[in-house]
């Protein structure tokens, strides 16, 4: 075997390997978002936003997050301040700020509903329409983040 194909081999033996991580890692999240928020009927769309990489990693049917969108979910919660007086844009809704720390931001417009929650790797974004009880979405979210901080995630 020549060096240069000792390499290759190498480097695509790699990226098979981390793929299929990928792969796993998304699955997982992907199910973790169906059993813990999806499945509570409270949580109408959810999804995990990478905070590092600011990209979308997981989310449920028909639910886009825009990568401008993402953008400003990630320096949400930078500017807690801001938020807290402005409010939050998305999909076409001006959303107020109910509460904005360094770990959750609740905000609603009318009977809609929009949480986010920080952890050391993820954001996760859910939101809630009105025949959805808040309190039980902003639980069920709130938990989800606590079991991926204590995971490291």
């Amino acid at each position: 075997m020549q060096l240069p194909v000792i390499i290759h081999y190498i480097k695509t033996s790699w990226l098979a390997r981390n793929r299929k991580w990928a792969f796993v890692k998304m699955n997982q999240l992907q199910n973790l978002l169906n059993e813990c928020l999806i499945e509570t009927k409270h949580v109408e769309n959810a999804a995990v936003i990478n905070y590092k990489c600011s990209t979308v990693v997981a989310a449920s049917t028909r639910f886009n997050i825009q990568p401008q969108q993402v953008q400003k979910f990630a320096e949400a919660f930078k500017q807690t301040k801001s938020i807290r007086e402005e409010g939050l844009y998305f999909q076409d809704n001006n959303y107020t700020c109910v509460r904005a720390d360094k770990n959750s931001i609740y905000s609603k417009s009318n009977d809609q509903g929009l949480i986010l929650a920080k952890t050391g790797t993820y954001i996760l974004v859910a939101t809630y329409c009105e025949e959805m009880y808040p309190s039980v979405c902003v639980e069920a979210v709130e938990k989800l983040a606590d079991y991926l901080r204590e995971k490291g995630k």
